[in-house]
């Protein structure tokens, strides 16, 4: 049995039936996309939270009084989205109504971008809400934040506890071990009614892990954009002169303080994402979002993306080629042609693209690829969903505290890239390599399908977020300019996966590929088959119509571009 076969197959089935099998609410299949008969891909029955399918049955259809929702039909599945843009600004007057003041707790990744376009948003819209920068007394961040305008002088810069204690919606933007470690203390500050905003839902998972919740109390939000912070900035800058531009976001209610109305929740969750910029905004859960997030750094967006690269480069020079011809058909292409062909045009446009030799080529990488890829991304999905790989964070933290983050650009290929960037050209897509990105970011695509995501989440955590935020950093600077501009959480992951992607391919999609071990089989090229044909491809050009209206733009001065200051000075 085919896992390609059973995935595409059966999700098909389930997104045709008739309306009358649906259930009220956010679109969703009324029976679960089983995986094919292998033990090692179903969960548990001692499982200890829901899985990505039941935690769709949350995903009511949410009602706004601010903001107007749009219903769209991605592969299928009927789902709701709410547009952005600057025209969409006075409506951020609702939406925040009665908010005193936004608390933004941290100055890493995230925090510098959010709380400069929400200060800015306001401004345009005319809402009186103060945006205050919250950080722990002595820290280093403090001389940024000053630097960006917040300042202790103008009441926009504070003690992080005193912001907590003072603010309506509290956005916790810290790192995910630091709010894991210090959340009871955090939480203890937190006013009775207050709102609470994450940008991940780790912190949830941490809960899950140790069998806790949240207060009831409060209301929990959250608003997800699909790319690192200086990615949600930049845009956001480009972005003011076309009506705004940014980065994608999605959003969840988790729960509403006893007493509220929902809709005060959903107002000021999708105001917040409109406020940061973003060109669109869809639904999810805290738990369905970390685990396609956390899961999707490990894969696709920053470790897969890394394993394969180096795995190509030292290919290509074992056959003869040049260093820079090695980084150019390896890193190169997928950072340039390829990642613009499918953030334009879709993923199946880059094999369209192709001439008859050059497919030929393409499938069989694909088709060597594919299961392979899928090995490791399946053990990767399930150790997020168990709560594995979130300890492993944490403990990684710890460990780190004493040991530092090693570099993962000083090899000689990172070398090389150097002197390809400063006389870059126009480089063409390989179609080897194309076969073998596409094959490990349609493995997946399927395996976020198989356990029950939504389309749009899986589009944004497989292919939007790589190709229009993440790939441009590694095309602008290299390989940890794009992961050491992300969180704590996806370097730590990075590192982690990006070598169990690149032992993978290299012990057994390019046996096959080179005659080992019966070659390429029938069954690897059906894998092949099925991506012509696959559902996800119309989701794929739907979003692709709902991209920011501006291609980013990077200075390649670290200073400009970076998470944090200085970092790649």
């Amino acid at each position: 049995m085919f896992v390609t076969s059973v995935f595409a197959t059966r999700f098909l089935r389930v997104t045709q039936r008739r309306p009358d099998t649906w259930p009220a609410g956010a679109g969703r299949p009324a029976t679960p996309l089983r995986p094919p008969q292998r033990a090692h891909l179903h969960m548990t029955a001692t499982a200890p939270t829901p899985s990505a399918l039941s935690e769709r049955e949350r995903m009511v259809v949410f009602d706004s009084q601010c903001f107007q929702k749009e219903r769209v039909t991605l592969a299928g599945v009927e789902e709701y989205i709410v547009r952005g843009g600057r025209d969409v600004f006075p409506r951020l007057r609702c939406a925040f109504e009665g908010v005193r003041t936004v608390g933004v707790i941290g100055w890493g990744s995230q925090g510098p971008a959010q709380a400069q376009n929400l200060r800015e948003s306001f401004e345009a819209a005319g809402v009186p809400t103060v945006v205050k920068v919250g950080l722990r007394t002595g820290s280093r961040s403090a001389a940024a934040a000053r630097a960006a305008g917040f300042t202790e002088e103008n009441g926009t810069l504070g003690e992080q506890m005193q912001v907590i204690r003072e603010s309506d919606l509290v956005l916790l933007l810290i790192s995910d071990a630091a709010m894991a470690d210090s959340y009871k203390q955090f939480e203890s500050a937190l006013k009775p009614g207050a709102t609470l905003g994450v940008s991940h839902g780790f912190l949830l998972g941490h809960l899950d892990s140790i069998g806790e919740s949240f207060r009831p109390d409060i209301s929990v939000i959250l608003v997800a954009p699909k790319g690192m912070g200086p990615s949600v900035r930049r845009l956001y800058v480009q972005g003011k002169e076309t009506n705004g531009a940014g980065i994608n976001c999605s959003f969840a209610v988790h729960q509403v303080a006893t007493g509220q109305p929902p809709t005060r929740a959903v107002d000021l969750a999708v105001g917040w994402a409109v406020a940061i910029g973003a060109p669109f905004t869809f639904q999810t859960t805290l738990r369905n979002e970390y685990r396609s997030d956390i899961f999707g750094e490990r894969g696709i967006l920053l470790g897969a993306v890394h394993g394969i690269v180096e795995t190509l480069f030292r290919r290509y020079r074992l056959q003869g080629a040049s260093d820079e011809e090695a980084f150019l058909r390896s890193c190169e292409s997928i950072t340039g042609p390829i990642s613009q062909v499918i953030s334009k045009r879709g993923i199946l446009a880059v094999y369209d693209d192709m001439n008859t030799q050059d497919r030929k080529v393409f499938a069989e990488a694909y088709a060597a690829t594919y299961t392979p890829a899928l090995d490791v991304l399946l053990e990767c999905y399930e150790d997020v969903e168990n709560g594995s790989e979130i300890k492993s964070v944490i403990q990684a933290v710890r460990r780190h505290s004493r040991i530092p983050i090693g570099k993962i650009d000083g090899t000689h290929m990172w070398k090389v890239g150097q002197q390809v960037r400063a006389r870059r050209g126009n480089t063409p897509v390989d179609p080897f390599t194309a076969g073998v990105y596409i094959a490990t970011m349609m493995a997946q695509i399927d395996v976020l399908m198989e356990k029950g995501h939504v389309p749009s989440e899986i589009v944004n955590e497989s292919v939007i977020e790589s190709v229009d935020s993440l790939n441009p950093y590694m095309h602008a600077r290299g390989v940890s300019y794009m992961v050491d501009n992300c969180s704590t959480t996806a370097q730590l992951g990075a590192r982690k996966w990006a070598p169990r992607f690149d032992y993978n391919l290299m012990q057994q999609s390019f046996v096959k590929i080179d005659g080992g071990d019966g070659g390429v089989t029938a069954a690897d090229r059906q894998h092949f088959e099925r991506f012509l044909t696959h559902p996800i491809h119309q989701a794929v050009l739907e979003c692709c119509k709902l991209r920011p209206t501006v291609d980013i733009a990077l200075t390649g001065s670290g200073s400009a571009d970076a998470a944090r200051a200085g970092l790649f000075e």
